[in-house]
């Protein structure tokens, strides 16, 4: 039976995606607003703020050939020598858009509150919601897809690029076998850094040998925190993990992400909304007066790494390295 062209008594699960007829999400949500929470998306979130953004894609798979192989010059041995033969080779990676999404009750006594400004409420949720998700899947792959790559942490640790705190923060980052020092001998300069908000104090607290400040404060205007000319962000959306990382360095155009379906919306009148746990039912939407809002995004992302003249061994080649806090002791 169908009520006003939308199927009745259809359940639907928080966080999946199963088929249901469109409710005229066009015409209550404008194309104004879309755009508007995709670029909060973007700046709410680290990694899409600071890596480097490819075009959409037209697909669910981009593949994008990466250097491989380095060419080989010879010298010739005289007039006459012979001269010799090089060849270079390329490795394909590949991109997989993954879908995240959210669903959002409202109450339909609220909608039909013309002074009650209801975007002006979902909106910084949606914003906060999308970007937690993708900096902590990238950054520390938390709930990471199964189809992406391995996680920013994951890959620094694999290819022997962290530095754990030790009672000097200053040779931890800037000294020769620091932070900074692991990133350029995999052939790469550190542009930024992401950090857990806690060192903005460390670093505050930074004195030299005569106990003067390393870090220079301007106390009539805002001080960008930066090491060795780099900016550096610290997240606030929830998603970096201190107890992982006090903050990952690298050359953040080292990686990319790309969109394939920026932020679309469903508006749903009739079903349940369940857990996806207990399957128990949250809300019932006919029975409590209320309309779903899904909001839906597709992306991925991937790490190039392509081979270079310093590293070429590309299991220990990485573009980022992690400060790691110290080893928990045992109670």
């Amino acid at each position: 039976m169908k009520k006003n062209g939308i199927p009745m008594n259809i359940q639907f699960f928080a966080g999946s995606a199963n088929i249901i007829d469109r409710g005229g999400a066009d015409a209550l949500i404008p194309e104004e607003t879309s755009r508007e929470i995709i670029q909060g998306v973007t700046e709410s979130s680290t990694v899409l703020s600071t890596f480097r953004k490819l075009p959409n894609m037209s697909r669910k798979t981009l593949v994008q050939p990466v250097l491989d192989m380095l060419p080989v010059a010879y010298f010739v041995n005289g007039d006459t020598g012979t001269k010799q033969t090089t060849k270079m080779a390329w490795d394909k990676k590949k991109i997989y858009a993954e879908e995240i999404a959210v669903i959002v009750p409202i109450p339909e006594a609220v909608l039909d509150d013309a002074d009650y400004d209801i975007w002006g409420e979902v909106k910084p949720r949606l914003v906060e919601a999308f970007g937690k998700k993708v900096d902590g899947a990238v950054l520390f792959g938390v709930d990471k897809p199964a189809s992406w790559r391995d996680d920013i942490f994951t890959t620094a640790t694999n290819a022997e690029a962290v530095v754990t705190e030790t009672s000097n923060m200053y040779k931890d980052i800037m000294g020769k076998d620091g932070v900074i020092a692991k990133i350029e001998k995999s052939g790469y300069f550190p542009s930024a850094a992401i950090a857990d908000i806690g060192m903005r104090s460390e670093l505050r607290e930074l004195m030299d040998t005569n106990g003067r400040p390393l870090f220079k404060t301007d106390m009539q205007g805002s001080t960008p925190y930066a090491l060795d000319g780099n900016p550096m962000q610290f997240p606030r959306n929830g998603a970096f993990d201190p107890s992982k990382a006090k903050m990952i360095m690298g050359d953040m155009q080292q990686a990319v992400y790309a969109i394939r379906q920026d932020i679309t919306f469903k508006i749903f009148t009739e079903g349940v909304i369940q857990d996806p746990s207990t399957k128990e039912i949250v809300y019932n939407l006919m029975q409590n007066d209320m309309v779903a809002l899904r909001a839906v995004m597709r992306l991925g992302w991937e790490i190039p790494n392509p081979i270079n003249s310093m590293e070429q061994d590309k299991t220990k080649r990485c573009p980022f390295a992690v400060y790691a806090p110290k080893a928990s002791t045992p109670a």
